[in-house]
């Protein structure tokens, strides 16, 4: 379905430098470029900046850094903020530790649909090749044929994608998700409640989900790589977790803290 929205790229990252200039580094060979990038720092050092303000694709489409101090994991913080920033109809997010293949934003523009947000996959680079990747001493191909790239299936560009259209739970994840910036009004962003990881993307799905907006969760194209890491702290996960059991159950439709620090309305889409 061709609607040929303005596109913009929010990328979320935390002292990752080697990563981030990975990702901006496919992105110029893209077959299609955002039209804003936006780096949603939640606290990076000054490396981070080095790498943005630096970069090739700054002087292509312009990077814009969005960044707060570093006071934990804030990333749904640093997210509303770099939706605030952007100005296009049609938003991409992207975590900064996952590399996009090159037809990554074409693959989401392509399927963007009104009434719908679009979940991509991920395959997984193992742990011991990460370093090789970023430092482009190792190409994907030569990983996913020595066994270095886990969940194969999602890494391979299929003849016919597969789309899933639903409003299940499971896969609710902010690395490779794109939705209408008019839908991220109505549910009012990310909940900034959830300090700490875990719990704020699929929150955010969920809130779509009772506003009558429906998952596409998409096989086959708009692929990512996520670099295997050490798992982040989560021992306080499960306050975050009853946060989202309450959302689920309560049929919740917007945050209160969220874009705005007062929830719109409770209402459907007009045209529903």
């Amino acid at each position: 379905m061709t609607l040929n929205p303005s596109c913009a790229l929010i990328i979320s990252t935390y002292n990752n430098p080697k990563a981030l200039a990975k990702i901006l580094d496919s992105l110029v060979v893209g077959t299609q470029q955002p039209d804003e990038v936006l780096i949603a720092d939640d606290g990076s050092s000054e490396l981070t900046k080095s790498v943005i303000e630096n970069h090739l694709l700054n002087k292509q489409v312009g990077l814009k850094h969005v960044w707060h101090e570093d006071r934990g994991f804030r990333k749904s913080k640093i997210l509303n903020q770099g939706i605030k920033k952007s100005s296009a109809d049609y938003i991409v997010f992207l975590d900064g530790d996952c590399i996009p293949e090159k037809r990554f934003i074409t693959d989401h523009l392509t399927f963007a649909e009104k009434g719908f947000f679009i979940q991509g996959r991920r395959a997984f680079i193992d742990r011991s090749s990460v370093h090789s990747f970023i430092d482009n001493k190792n190409s994907l191909m030569r990983l996913f044929f020595t066994g270095k790239i886990h969940g194969g299936f999602k890494a391979i560009r299929w003849p016919i994608p597969y789309i899933a259209i639903d409003k299940g739970h499971r896969g609710l994840i902010g690395c490779n998700l794109s939705i209408w910036r008019n839908d991220l009004l109505l549910v009012n962003g990310f909940d900034e409640e959830y300090e700490g990881w875990g719990g704020e993307d699929s929150d955010l799905c969920v809130r779509l989900y009772n506003n009558r907006i429906r998952r596409k969760m998409i096989y086959g194209r708009s692929r990512v790589y996520h670099l295997n890491h050490e798992e982040e702290d989560k021992s306080q996960a499960q306050e975050r977790f009853k946060r989202l059991d309450k959302t689920i159950k309560e049929k919740k439709r917007v945050c209160i803290r969220g874009l705005t620090n007062k929830g719109p309305e409770n209402s459907y889409h007009a045209d529903k």
